[in-house]
């Protein structure tokens, strides 16, 4: 009976010490997962909120209230990347609502192709809305420096299934359109994006 006893104790210590470690390795590797529906097809995204929090929550505050739906990918280059996510189809800003966020881009995720970043101005911390797809590997765009040339642009996730649907993107016809260079001769419009944490 004692036996039994004991055998029962390590089987619900090693059932037990197994849940913790699952535990720890799902907290170690926090990734949301995110799926931006285009018109042409959708794009599979795995967020990562361990290397980039405020990025990712940004970015996911503003998919679950909608604000993407109605955008397009505005800005086409192929063998650089797709942005999209802060222009109408009439190549009208629409404004996210919310304020600037710190650059991640420190955090030590490389803007490798399949990769998505924030897209901002020249002031390294204006990023809000808009993002980018890396087509290829564009290291430039890496943190070098904690300064203004060297700030780079903060890599948040990657694409882990859809990048056909990029390479369509980026093979599209473009021209000058609405004052823009590298636009959309035939949109792509983003009909939503869900999260699913």
């Amino acid at each position: 009976m004692k036996k039994i006893q004991l055998l029962s104790i390590l089987i619900c210590g090693l059932v037990f010490s197994s849940s913790i470690e699952a535990s720890s390795q799902s907290k170690e590797n926090a990734m949301t997962s995110v799926t931006i529906n285009t018109t042409i097809g959708a794009i599979h995204l795995e967020l990562d909120q361990d290397k980039a929090p405020i990025t990712v929550a940004n970015f996911v505050a503003l998919a679950n209230a909608g604000y993407y739906e109605g955008t397009i990918f505005h800005r086409l280059i192929d063998g650089f990347m797709v942005q999209g996510g802060g222009l109408t189809e009439d190549m009208q800003n629409k404004a996210s609502g919310t304020d600037p966020i710190q650059n991640e881009a420190n955090n030590g995720l490389k803007n490798d192709r399949g990769t998505v970043a924030m897209a901002r101005t020249g002031d390294p911390h204006s990023a809000t809305g808009q993002f980018f797809v890396n087509h290829k590997d564009n290291d430039f765009l890496n943190h070098t420096a904690e300064n203004a040339q060297g700030w780079g642009y903060a890599v948040f996730g990657k694409v882990t299934d859809g990048m056909d649907v990029v390479d369509t993107l980026a093979k599209s016809a473009t021209g000058m359109v609405g004052g823009y260079q590298d636009a959309p001769l035939e949109p792509v419009t983003i009909e939503s994006v869900t999260v699913s944490e």
